[in-house]
This record gives C-alpha cells, sequence and structure tokens, in this order.
C-alpha cells in the first residue's frame, strides 16, 4: 500500500518510501491527522487518484499520505443556485454526470478527467479541453473547507455566484498543490452548458500552419468550447491513420450556433489540406484524451507545460520543433491552442532509466522559449519538483519572498507538501 502511493504520474521518483497512508473518511479525521502531525512535526502529502504530473503528490520517506480519495460524497447538487457541494475525492467525470441529470455541468474537463479528482483538481487548479471558452478549475471554485496544518479547520468563499468580502482565500488555496491546507469541502459552480453545434476536424501540413489557424479562430473573434491541436509525432503515436490526411491536427468545437460553426469552417478552410465536420465527434475527443497514455508507449515522458499569448502559439511549436533538432530528442507537441497552453512532452528514453541530459537541457530551453514570449512555465499542471528552478525566474526574487512569507503563515512548522511548489 505504501509503495503504491509512493509515485504520481510524474515519473520523479523520491527517495524511499512513505512511513504510512492514511485514508481519512471525515474532515474530523483529517483534522486530528494533521493535529498529531504538526506535533510530531511529520510531513503529510495530502492526495487524490494521483493523475499529478509533476511530482506534487509524490512521497518519499518520513512522510504521511494522505489519501482523500475515500471522501467521494457528492453531498448535494442545487440546480436553482447552479452549485454543488462536494468532497474532495469526487471523479470530476461523476460530478460532471451528476450535474447532467439536471441539465447542468461541471465545466473543468481534464483530459483524466475519468479518474482525477475534485481536491487534486483543486490543488493544482486543472485545466482541461473546455477551458477555452467555460475557464479553468479556479473559475468553477466558489467556496473551500480547508484544514489547516495546525488541525483548525476554515471555510472560505460562499454559496452564491457573487460575492467580495474579505481577501480572496479561495483563489489563493486552489493552485496551491497542498502546501497551504488540505481542501475537505468545495462549492462548485455549475453551468448550462449548450450542446455542440459543431465539431470540425481540419488537418494541416505542419504544426505551425495548424496553430495558426487556430489563432485566426480569435481574430476572427470566434471562441470556440475546445480547440485541440496535436502534432505529427503525437498523431503517429495514437494511430498512424489520423496521419493519413496531414501532419497536424486541429480539433475545433463550438456551440455559438450555426453562423459561429459557419464562421468557424470559413477560417479553418484556410490552408488545411482536409476540413471535415465529424460526425463521430465523442472517438475524434477520446482520440485526443489518449494522446498522453499512446506517448507514454513510446518510452519515459518527461511532460512539460507552457502557456503563451495565444497571438505568439504558432512561434512557440516552430521554435519547439527547432529544440528537438537541436538537442535530438523527439517531442510530441500537442495543446489546448483556445488559450495558448501548449504540451511538448519530451520522450527520454525508457522507462526506469535515467533521463539523458539532453531532454534536460531541452526542457530549459522550452521553459526560456515560453518566458521570452510572455508566457508561464505551467499553464494548468503546477510546480510540483519538476520546475522549482524556474519558478524564481518567472516570479523575481519580492514576489517569490512573498510566497514563502504566505506558507509560512498558513504552515509555520512546514509539515505540509514540504519541496513541492516553491523553489
Amino acid at each position: 500500500m505504501r509503495a503504491e502511493r509512493r509515485l504520481d504520474r510524474s515519473g520523479w521518483e523520491p527517495d524511499g518510501i512513505p512511513e504510512a497512508v492514511a485514508f481519512p473518511r471525515t474532515p474530523e479525521e483529517v483534522q486530528q491527522i494533521l493535529r498529531e502531525a504538526t506535533l510530531s512535526r511529520t510531513p503529510v502529502v495530502p492526495r487524490g487518484a494521483g493523475t499529478a504530473l509533476t511530482g506534487a503528490s509524490a512521497a518519499g520517506t518520513g512522510t504521511i499520505v494522505l489519501d482523500l480519495s475515500r471522501m467521494d460524497r457528492i453531498v448535494e447538487i442545487r440546480p436553482a443556485d447552479g452549485v454543488a457541494i462536494v468532497e474532495p475525492g469526487v471523479v470530476t467525470a461523476e460530478l460532471d454526470r451528476a450535474a447532467g441529470a439536471y441539465g447542468l455541468s461541471y465545466a473543468p474537463d481534464p483530459a483524466s478527467l475519468a479518474v482525477s479528482t475534485i481536491g487534486g483538481n483543486i490543488a493544482t487548479n486543472a485545466g482541461g479541453l473546455r477551458c477555452a471558452k467555460y475557464g479553468v478549475t479556479r473559475d468553477a471554485v466558489l467556496g473551500l473547507d480547508v484544514v489547516l496544518a495546525s488541525g483548525e479547520r476554515i471555510s472560505t468563499g460562499r454559496a452564491t455566484l457573487k460575492g467580495v468580502a474579505g481577501y480572496d482565500l479561495t483563489g489563493l488555496f486552489v493552485g496551491s498543490e497542498g502546501t497551504l491546507g488540505v481542501v475537505v469541502g468545495a462549492t462548485l459552480r455549475l453551468r448550462p452548458l449548450p450542446e455542440p453545434t459543431a465539431t470540425i476536424a481540419a488537418s494541416y501540413p505542419d504544426i505551425t500552419t495548424a496553430a495558426a489557424a487556430s489563432v485566426a479562430l480569435a481574430e476572427a473573434r470566434i471562441q470556440p468550447v475546445l480547440a485541440e491541436l496535436l502534432d505529427e509525432a503525437t498523431l503517429n503515436a495514437i494511430d498512424p491513420a489520423l496521419r493519413a490526411a496531414g501532419a497536424a491536427l486541429l480539433i475545433v468545437q463550438t456551440d455559438g450556433g450555426p453562423d459561429e460553426a459557419a464562421r468557424a469552417l470559413e477560417v479553418l478552410t484556410k490552408g488545411a489540406t482536409t476540413i471535415r465536420s465529424a460526425t463521430d465527434p465523442a472517438s475524434l475527443l477520446a482520440a485526443r484524451r489518449q494522446a498522453l497514455p499512446a506517448i507514454e508507449r513510446l518510452g519515459r515522458p518527461l511532460i512539460e507545460d507552457i502557456a503563451v499569448p495565444r497571438s505568439r502559439l504558432a512561434e512557440a511549436v516552430r521554435e519547439i520543433e527547432t529544440i528537438a533538432a537541436r538537442h535530438e530528442v523527439p517531442i510530441c507537441t500537442l495543446a489546448h491552442a483556445g488559450d495558448g497552453n501548449v504540451h511538448p512532452i519530451i520522450v527520454a528514453g525508457r522507462h526506469g532509466e535515467p533521463i539523458p541530459a539532453s531532454a534536460h537541457r531541452a526542457a530549459d530551453d522550452i521553459f526560456a522559449l515560453a518566458l521570452r514570449l510572455g508566457g508561464t512555465v505551467t499553464g494548468e499542471h503546477g510546480i510540483g519538483v519538476l520546475k522549482k528552478a524556474w519558478l524564481r525566474r518567472e516570479l523575481g526574487d519580492l514576489s517569490l519572498d512573498l510566497h514563502h512569507q504566505i506558507k509560512a503563515l498558513f504552515d509555520p512548522h512546514g509539515i505540509l507538501n514540504p519541496g513541492k511548489a516553491l523553489a
């Protein structure tokens, strides 16, 4: 059991295995565990489904893993208010399905939504395919119940769609990677999402042209629900048949009616080798969600997660190709093109073997590229342990020092997920 909870999906391996794994079922049990951990100064690593991609939920020697997966109740759905109250172990897709019974939806949909949990999504401020139009996890979180390192329990935010009383502590906890407190409950916004009007699959001769097409949508003032970009290497990894129509694929879905769909089709046709309205969008989107598992079959993935201004997306993917060639490492690039979030996934040798130095150099060049283009070193996966070296370069000394002061205020003894999120 301890060995099973040692790793997340990042591939990063901590030293040793955790001392214990706790499976609380109530907030009170979480409070008791944190009180005792504070007294003994024992590090605690909160964990959901273990789908983190940066080492944020990996745990090594001397730690307690706080596995929240058994706190999995959808406590209440309030259709008239458009909110759901849930525990952290609720699986993302299950909440969306439950909301669907009321004609509503939980908008954030990370690629791992079939297994990832709400608590984990909150910890990393997870994004997803629909976030281009309907926002990331932070946009759906109205309030939280949080247990602090001391064992004290606080409530942040509210159950109303509007409210500005006090500082935004809710927003502070979202994306904090379990370093400030442990989420034991969440009040989430539900939306009456319209049915998709059209799903368009456009193939292009290269990824730069495909990226430019996604930018052209924004310039035409078209806001797709999703715009997913896959390069040639990714298409070949998923299914070589997807590559037959072109070296890059852009999947666009709209829900603004026939006129918007027609305008999107007109924009995407320019430069395309083939274009079609998908008759089976479910299978197309399922193929997109299988991109990471397919790449994992090629070798050990070093998963990067930069974001750049949308207007510079084509420049970013073109430079990533140059970086791959310069360091002679395979890179599969896919992107949530609607909001400039790019996933250059470096295939870094065989599973279980050390990551080659060339792969690390390529990753450094990718992070430098993101900052040079006015972007960020992480769009939705978080910092964890893999990107700490770049955090200070993005935030600057004063800002990072303020982050450490906030951490010390909420967790004075440093027991919550130490060594994660902050450099």
